[in-house]
């Protein structure tokens, strides 16, 4: 979900990056940092659209995420 705050510049997007949920990968360019091979986050352009629903590549990263839980909690629990 998208919020609008008046701390951040027009024309700045800040996203969390830290972890795979956030979807940070799917805008990036293949660009990356010369040491450590992680990709350019923070100069990636972007356009920001309002949508009503979740995006194709939300919905099926929402799926493999449901089925990795299910296949790890069945591993668990044997």
């Amino acid at each position: 979900h998208a919020k609008l705050a008046h701390r951040v510049r027009p024309g700045v997007v800040y996203t969390t990056f830290h972890h795979p949920v956030s979807g940070a990968n799917v805008i990036t360019t293949d660009n990356s940092d010369w040491a450590t091979n992680c990709p350019e986050y923070k100069v990636t352009a972007v356009q920001v659209t309002r949508v009503t629903q979740p995006s194709d590549w939300q919905e099926r990263q929402k799926n493999f995420d449901s089925k990795q839980k299910r296949l790890l909690t069945d591993a668990i629990l044997g």
